[in-house]
This record gives C-alpha cells, sequence and structure tokens, in this order.
C-alpha cells in the first residue's frame, strides 16, 4: 500500500497519465539523461530493455533521488542487450522489434547510428512501435537574429549536430512513428559535459570566471530531471506528438555573467570575479576554454508544455545549479575527481593583465 501511494503521488507531481505499464526499449541509458530517463520509466512502472555497449555500469542517478538499495531493484528490473547500436547485424539480431511499445534514442549522433533501428522497426510485421522518442539537440538551429528558437526555426546544415540532423530526416521518411527533442545545455547530476562544473571549479578555488565577450550573452538551461520527465510523458500522447520536435530547457535564458554569480551564490562564496576577453584574440590550441558557445543561444519550450503537460520543476537557473552543486559537485571533489585544469584560464590572464569585479 505504501509502494502504490508513493508511485501515485509521484505521478500526480509528474503529470504523468495513470495509463497502462508498457515495454520501452532505451538506446543508451546508463548515464546522464538516459540514467535518469531509465529510472523515470522504471518508476512509473514500466518495463524498461536497456541497450547498449555493456561497458558503463549503472550508478545511482543522484544520492537524494535514488538510494543504492532502489538503484539494485531499478537493474533487476530491467532487461539488458549488448552491442554496437550501429551494427545492423548485431540489432537485428538482438531486437525483437514486436517486444517494445517505445524506443527511447538516447545516443545516436549520426544517422547510420539510427538506420539499423529504423530498418529493423519496418521490416517487421509484428511492430507495435507507438513512438521513436529521438534525443537530438538545439544546436541543430541555424544562428539567428530572432530568439527564442522555435522548432519551425531554420536549422543549420553545418552545425556540428548535423548527424542529428540528419537522423530526424531519416526518422521523418521512415513512415515510423517518431517525435525529437532539441535540449540546450543539459545539467545536473551526473553531467560529464563540464557545464556547471565549469563554473563552480573557478568559483571554488576562488580563481576569477573567465568568460568570453560581454558576458551579457543569454542561454538556455535545463534540469536532466525536467528532460526526462518531458520524453516520458511522450508516453500515451502519441497523437499529440508524432512527427513533432520538442525544444526543452528551463523557461528563461539567463547571461553567462548570471550563471557564474549563481554559482556563487549557490556555493556559498557569495561574489565572484569575472574576466571577459575576446577569444579571437587568443590561441588556445585544441583545447575548449568555456563550456558554451559565445552568443545568444536559447529556446522556448511552450511547445513542449502544451502538448506534453509539463512544467519544468526547475525553473530558475539558481534553482538548477543549486541542485548541480549540492548534489553532484561536492561529491565529485570529495572525491577528488576535479580536473583542476585552468591553463586556458591562465592564458585569458596573461592576455588580459589582470582580472576585474563584473
Amino acid at each position: 500500500m505504501i509502494k502504490y501511494t508513493l508511485a501515485f503521488l509521484l505521478a500526480a507531481a509528474s503529470c504523468i497519465p495513470t495509463a497502462v505499464a508498457y515495454n520501452v526499449l532505451i538506446i543508451g541509458g546508463t548515464r546522464f539523461s538516459g540514467a535518469a530517463l531509465w529510472k523515470e520509466l522504471h518508476d512509473r512502472g514500466h518495463s524498461v530493455t536497456v541497450y547498449n555497449r555493456g561497458k558503463t555500469m549503472p550508478k545511482v542517478v543522484a544520492p537524494h533521488r535514488e538510494t543504492e538499495d532502489e538503484l539494485s531493484a531499478r537493474v533487476a528490473a530491467a532487461t539488458f542487450l549488448a552491442g554496437d547500436r550501429a551494427d545492423a547485424d548485431a540489432v537485428s539480431s538482438l531486437v525483437n522489434p514486436s517486444d517494445y511499445d517505445y524506443v527511447f534514442d538516447m545516443n545516436a549522433r549520426e544517422r547510420s547510428d539510427v538506420d539499423p533501428w529504423v530498418n529493423v522497426f519496418k521490416q517487421s510485421s509484428g511492430n507495435r512501435l507507438k513512438q521513436y522518442v529521438f534525443m537530438s539537440s538545439a544546436g541543430v538551429y541555424l544562428k539567428s537574429d530572432e530568439l527564442p528558437h522555435m522548432e519551425r526555426d531554420p536549422t543549420d546544415p553545418k552545425s556540428r549536430h548535423k548527424g542529428k540532423l540528419d537522423s530526424e530526416d531519416l526518422l521523418q521518411k521512415s513512415g515510423l512513428p517518431w517525435c525529437s527533442f532539441r535540449p540546450t545545455y543539459i545539467c545536473g547530476p551526473g553531467n560529464y559535459n563540464p557545464v556547471e562544473r565549469y563554473f563552480f571549479e573557478r568559483v571554488d578555488c576562488n580563481r576569477p570566471v573567465c568568460i568570453p565577450g560581454h558576458g551579457q550573452h543569454l542561454t538556455g538551461l535545463g534540469h536532466v530531471y525536467d528532460l526526462a520527465v518531458a520524453m516520458a510523458n511522450v508516453i500515451d500522447r502519441t497523437d499529440k506528438t508524432t512527427g513533432k520536435v520538442y525544444n526543452v530547457q528551463n523557461i528563461q535564458a539567463i547571461t553567462f555573467d548570471g550563471v557564474a554569480k549563481a554559482a556563487a551564490k549557490v556555493s556559498g562564496k557569495g561574489s565572484v570575479k569575472i574576466v571577459h576577453y575576446e577569444p579571437k584574440e587568443i590561441d588556445f590550441g585544441d583545447k575548449k576554454a568555456f563550456p558554451m558557445r559565445p552568443q545568444h543561444f536559447f529556446t522556448s519550450p511552450l511547445e513542449a508544455m502544451k502538448d506534453l503537460d509539463w512544467t519544468p520543476k526547475y525553473d530558475t537557473v539558481e534553482s538548477i545549479m543549486r541542485d548541480a552543486y549540492e548534489n553532484d559537485f561536492v561529491h565529485v571533489k570529495a572525491a577528488g575527481k576535479l580536473k583542476g585544469d585552468f591553463s586556458c584560464d591562465e592564458l585569458v590572464l596573461q592576455h588580459v593583465g589582470k582580472a576585474v569585479v563584473a
């Protein structure tokens, strides 16, 4: 009875339709957004199969969200298929398409990653697929003078995310029921991309935060938990979602300087020194000096909110950064796993001459 009550409350909090449990297949599933989605689907009572290379062991998604015992229960309830997702023979031999109602493709980068899956599901006579849910990126949009980016906006065929754009095109032409998610910068516990950690590492060491340009570029952040809820909410809403793409991020944008200040606030530092620089004036070699593109880059999530009955729980950048700090950064630091690489910062400081307070 207690377990049922908790499930009911979780469903109500996430705007989850109290419906049937489905067989779902996650391609990926053991890192960051894939792991968060796996947990969300498991918590809703769905039967989850995880397909990946089997090289990454499942971990607790965050210490405040899952205990080791709960992780063990989630793993025990899942089915695992180990194979190369781009290997057509492996996919066709391991995956029975008639077993799955929903597929969540979390880690495709190129069209060739998706080809085998489209072929398997198209060729199946017993196909019961209700939706192929694809993880794309807001990075596919063409740079624009008009923001926020809307789903109808032109895309950039030369984007570094061209592979995801090509994959969306493949799905659109496949005849399969599909939809796609285009998040901006995903943040939260378990993030292997140094988005929020870039700011935390510098604030924690009382170092200046080096920011390209004037610091007033607006960017969009979103929490990994909110992304997982939005994607899971596709279930039983395919009458609305089929053939559509959805932007996902927090409902507001924030400046780069604002992110640095939020990092200082949630970490208890209070204030932060910010150094602005012109990135074209400094040779960083092959290193990435800053984790975000130095331009305005944010989207409107209104379409997802409407179709998916979804509202971000982490609705401010401060709430996103606080969760990332308290439930990820401090643990990574305690484990001695911070990189501590400030070599690009040193080049900036040498070029600028001295740090200035923004």
